[in-house]
């Protein structure tokens, strides 16, 4: 499907049915698979051959939509997990172990923050929290002889920091590791990272891929671009034999293959968080549409965002179309097309006067989630990045009276109408 434009791939990629065959994927609800010999399933668990006998480690359904992703972010292979968490753990994990350092934005989501921040503390993995915006100099500074790989997000959730990819994809490699980006807001139609050097690029599926909260996963997308074997004493997992396979050494046995083989046979083998074959039709029922939706997601924000950054009761807009965003620049440079359906703002009179608009919204939810369909809204502090204290939100970018924004597919006149009527509230 390389020479089909992405709005075609959302269609067709990753399944083409036979004659006679079902023309939409079909759902493998199976968790085993039967063959006639014990030779052929004996060489299945040595990697030997390809094929499907346990779902934990790989499903026909699954296994198409994550083919259909691979191919919209232009990279060599995908895994599918059972959470955007998920997806952002394995991603790391799978080149991580006790004793070893990552270096991360600081604005990325609250989860993620505490991901890193806390629970891979546990397991003995450091992370060192960078200012995405601070100069090449100071970022240099953060990188320590065990740190394995960078870590940020295309457009921060919910501060909506534009990450300069380029930029920290030279630092990475300059340091020999490898850049991963969680591309979620953005999705592989407004930015592909591995474009700009990134190395690896995580999605939450839950979001606009999927588009309609109907089912939570993730995704873990690799460009085949970096040389493990290059590192080989850093990325030992990969370019040494894994005794648990018979001493198969990922990096000689499927090349550009090596790290999603790895993540699949080793990590969902023996952490099992997969995405079950009926959420994965509904993530591809989701992205056949997801071109259109995010066209609209990004045509209703811009003009909510206008509309916000206009009014009387908000102190400032945070939303990259904005021609007066400080993150505009890099908006016009990764992602022309648009940004993302996300806004977020605060009300001159603080966290008080954010509750009272929330409450007083009649179309729009309060809710956790973030990009779909319908309009929703949710107070960061108080919510998503509750975990953190004051040092830290404002690290990541969050103020006490930061409101997110998740502007839906909704005529954008009865957005606007509800935001008006609950903005005389505040």
């Amino acid at each position: 499907m390389s020479d089909y434009r992405i709005e075609t791939k959302c269609l067709h990629s990753g399944y083409t049915p036979g004659n006679g065959e079902p023309r939409q994927i079909p759902i493998y609800q199976s968790t085993t698979f039967k063959y006639d010999t014990s030779e052929e399933m004996g060489k299945l668990f040595d990697l030997e051959s390809n094929g499907y006998f346990y779902t934990r480690l790989q499903n026909p359904t699954n296994d198409s939509v994550a083919a259909k992703i691979a191919d919209l972010e232009g990279g060599v292979g995908a895994i599918l997990t059972s959470s955007g968490q998920a997806a952002t753990f394995y991603s790391l994990f799978n080149i991580c172990e006790a004793g070893d350092h990552v270096v991360c934005s600081s604005t990325v989501y609250g989860g993620t923050f505490n991901l890193l921040g806390v629970t891979m503390k546990k397991l003995g993995i450091d992370a060192t929290f960078v200012d995405p915006d601070a100069p090449i100099e100071e970022l240099n500074k953060a990188f320590r002889p065990n740190t394995k790989a960078v870590f940020g997000e295309t457009i921060a959730n919910p501060a909506l920091v534009v990450l300069d990819i380029e930029k920290f994809a030279k630092i990475a490699h300059d340091h020999e590791v490898p850049l991963i980006v969680d591309n979620t807001f953005a999705t592989p139609v407004n930015c592909r990272p591995f474009e700009w050097g990134a190395d690896i690029v995580t999605h939450s599926t839950t979001k606009y891929m999927d588009g309609h909260a109907a089912q939570v996963g993730g995704v873990i997308v690799d460009s085949g671009n970096f040389d493990w074997s290059k590192y080989g004493d850093k990325y030992h997992g990969l370019t040494r034999p894994d005794e648990s396979y018979h001493g198969i050494v990922y990096t000689e046995r499927f090349g550009k293959l090596a790290y999603i083989t790895k993540a699949t046979s080793q990590l969902m083998r023996d952490l099992g968080s997969i995405p079950s074959p009926m959420n994965c039709f509904l993530l591809n029922l989701g992205l056949e549409s997801m071109p259109l939706r995010v066209e609209r997601h990004c045509y209703n924000a811009s003009k909510v965002a206008e509309y916000l950054n206009s009014h009387e009761k908000v102190a400032h807009v945070n939303y990259a179309g904005l021609p007066g965003d400080k993150y505009h620049e890099l908006a016009k440079k990764y992602l022309p097309k648009g940004t993302c359906g996300v806004i977020s703002f605060e009300l001159k009179d603080g966290r008080e006067a954010a509750v009272r608009f929330m409450d007083g919204l009649k179309l729009a939810s309060i809710a956790t989630h973030v990009a779909d369909a319908k309009t929703c809204v949710l107070h960061p502090a108080s919510h998503t990045h509750r975990q953190m204290n004051d040092e830290q939100l404002a690290e990541a970018g969050v103020s006490p009276g930061l409101i997110r924004l998740s502007v839906g597919i909704e005529n954008v006149e009865d957005i606007l109408a509800d935001l008006e009527q609950a903005l005389k509230l505040a």
